[in-house]
């Protein structure tokens, strides 16, 4: 079988041949029809999370995938070989750029009828991040105001379109190109981040959803009212991602120590900062799905691309210029 390889970190991936998947009982056998790329990939490559991911190389990059069921656990009861699914496999079974991977069921849904493969594989990663910042985190509801970061990227676009569906007024930062592009997803307000300072504009919000970090990140906590929440998919780690990863008191302690400006920064304005690092939910992506259906949400596919040139765009994805998700196909 073959598969993009992470064998060295800061190294380009190498397509090799690899053994098939071994399958558990809870285990679904999945044809890649199509598999999005991911910021998260990128940083895996360049060794940025290894001490709190720390993966044995080689190892099988790929977060997202939707294809074909091609066989099941012996104890998996949700789907049938035949059915097309999506997913974000979890932490310990990602590996979406090879021709087959093995999911865990509790981690699949079946795919959304109405898009196809190639716009089913761009979303798994940034629709789960969406939805856990701004519905499992954030309660998003009517009359509330959310400023999201990056709207023309893969997670804003998303996040966007779901924020206005949950019934908020959205902000978001993007290009002086992207402006038509994010109010056709339902910004309300757009803040070209090269011409204009987004915290003079804006105030009293409810929730930034912040995939910048770094001095933006810092920036977000002056936009918030009394009470607000910015939610920061791009770092620094608190001790909530900690006790996510099992708790070790280690690395509890260098969670709690790395991000301690930005909260101490945070509780100075009457603000909290959280980080979230999405996990793989296979209930939450069949909401998602039914959203979908319903033309709630549309995905957003900027880039195709064939398999073999999977190592050198991933390479090239901190660049930009692509609205959405760039996505391979095995089509």
């Amino acid at each position: 079988m073959k598969a993009f390889v992470l064998t060295q970190y800061k190294q380009p991936l190498q397509q090799i041949d690899v053994p098939e998947p071994v399958l558990g009982d809870h285990d679904v056998l999945v044809q890649v029809k199509a598999a999005g790329l991911n910021q998260l990939d990128e940083k895996i490559r360049l060794g940025e999370f290894k001490q709190v991911l720390p993966y044995k190389l080689p190892q099988v990059l790929g977060h997202d995938v939707a294809g074909t069921v091609v066989q099941i656990g012996a104890k998996v009861r949700s789907f049938k070989p035949g059915d097309e699914v999506f997913a974000r496999p979890g932490n310990d079974s990602i590996g979406t750029f090879a021709e087959r991977v093995a999911v865990a069921e509790e981690d699949l849904a079946i795919k959304p009828a109405t898009i196809s493969m190639e716009e089913a594989g761009s979303l798994p990663l940034v629709a789960l991040t969406a939805w856990q910042a701004l519905v499992e985190r954030g309660s998003v509801g009517p009359g509330q105001k959310v400023l999201i970061h990056a709207g023309a990227g893969g997670v804003g676009s998303i996040a966007i379109q779901l924020a206005k569906y949950l019934g908020a007024t959205v902000a978001t930062t993007v290009s002086a190109g992207n402006r038509g592009f994010v109010r056709e997803l339902g910004a309300d307000v757009v803040i070209d981040y090269r011409t204009e300072d987004f915290t003079e504009i804006l105030h009293d919000y409810d929730l930034v959803l912040d995939s910048l970090g770094g001095e933006n990140l810092e920036r977000s906590l002056k936009v918030l009212k009394k009470g607000g929440r910015a939610i920061g998919i791009a770092g620094p780690p608190d001790a909530g991602f900690a006790r996510q990863l099992g708790g070790n008191p280690v690395l509890l302690g260098l969670m709690t120590l790395l991000s301690s400006r930005i909260r101490r920064q945070a509780r100075r304005l009457g603000v909290t900062y959280e980080f979230l690092f999405m996990q793989a939910n296979g209930k939450q992506l069949r909401e998602i799905a039914a959203l979908i259906d319903a033309g709630d949400i549309k995905p957003i596919v900027g880039r195709v691309i064939p398999f073999d040139q999977t190592s050198d765009v991933l390479a090239a994805l901190d660049k930009g210029g692509v609205r959405g998700k760039t996505v391979v196909s095995h089509l």
